[in-house]
């Protein structure tokens, strides 16, 4: 009888055949492309299956690497996670237009994360439906980043003129872009609270949670929908609204990588939650919670 160790490779084996590191092999298993069993509770690769699969590969592009992703976070802006980014010295930079934006530029490679808040009304969930519909069988994790109070701000001592966002009829509000998770969060809750985007006057666009804020202190706007956080920053009022979690989508390659294990690693740190206490509006005790693992 055949020994199971002349039927199966393992790890190891199968990358020493294909002169690869073990992680291109760990890559090539999740993305199914290499024949692979799971039922020993390890991974093992069927020699003959292994065989006919890389005479299929005969173009010499097996042990090829994949392409890298730029050290770039991407998605919806967050003055605690812009903050963490540049103080954790982690070196990644930032390129912030909007949950949908970022979600996008993430699944064409063009960045290793994404920051993103979007509701599923459907499941009453943030981001995981989205992404797994999206990423179906890729390597990306969702990872929790904080919990935010969302609202109304207004100039200071206007609070009580806008109890609900039905007092944003007839009202001027800072626009944000298409792509913005607070823009799509809006227009879904406008109509429980009897009114349409129809009814606002929207103002100019605004790219950042703080950019909304700074348009409201600087009267170009009558209020914008935006975070607790710079609201308290630039002394002006906030009604809350919804509470919402914001997530990072993750390269799970990238994952355990010098930049991204620095940044996570600060983001546990005291300094990280004093900043958070006092930025306000932030709840970050899930901060690392796992919604999704592609």
């Amino acid at each position: 009888m055949t020994e199971l160790s002349d039927q199966y490779l393992t790890t190891r084996e199968l990358a020493e055949l294909l002169h690869i590191k073990e992680r291109k092999v760990y890559e090539l298993a999740a993305s199914g492309e290499v024949p692979c069993s799971r039922a020993t509770g390890k991974l093992l690769f069927p020699r003959q299956a292994v065989v006919a699969w890389v005479a299929s590969k005969s173009g010499g592009s097996i042990g090829e690497p994949l392409a890298a992703r730029p050290a770039v976070f991407h998605g919806s802006h967050d003055p605690l996670l812009e903050w963490a980014l540049r103080e954790s010295g982690s070196g990644l930079a930032m390129y912030w237009d909007g949950s949908l934006d970022g979600l996008e530029r993430f699944a064409l490679g063009e960045g290793i994360g994404a920051g993103l808040h979007i509701y599923d009304e459907l499941v009453d969930d943030w981001n995981a439906p989205l992404v797994a519909a999206r990423f179906t069988g890729s390597p990306v994790v969702l990872v929790e980043f904080a919990w935010r109070d969302r609202g109304l701000i207004v100039a200071a001592g206007e609070a009580p003129r806008f109890p609900s966002l039905a007092a944003l009829a007839g009202r001027s509000v800072v626009a944000r872009q298409p792509e913005a998770g607070s823009q799509k969060l809006l227009e879904q809750l406008l109509p429980g609270s009897g009114i349409d985007a129809g009814q606002i006057s929207f103002a100019d666009v605004a790219r950042t949670e703080s950019d909304a804020a700074i348009a409201v202190a600087e009267g170009r706007a009558d209020a914008a929908f935006g975070l607790r956080g710079p609201a308290m920053q630039f002394s002006l009022d906030f009604v809350p609204i919804v509470r919402e979690r914001f997530d990072l989508l993750l390269d799970r390659r990238e994952y355990f990588e010098p930049a991204l294990q620095r940044f996570l690693a600060f983001c546990r740190s005291a300094k990280f939650a004093a900043r958070a206490e006092q930025m306000s509006g932030y709840d970050i005790r899930g901060f690392g919670t796992v919604h999704l693992n592609g």
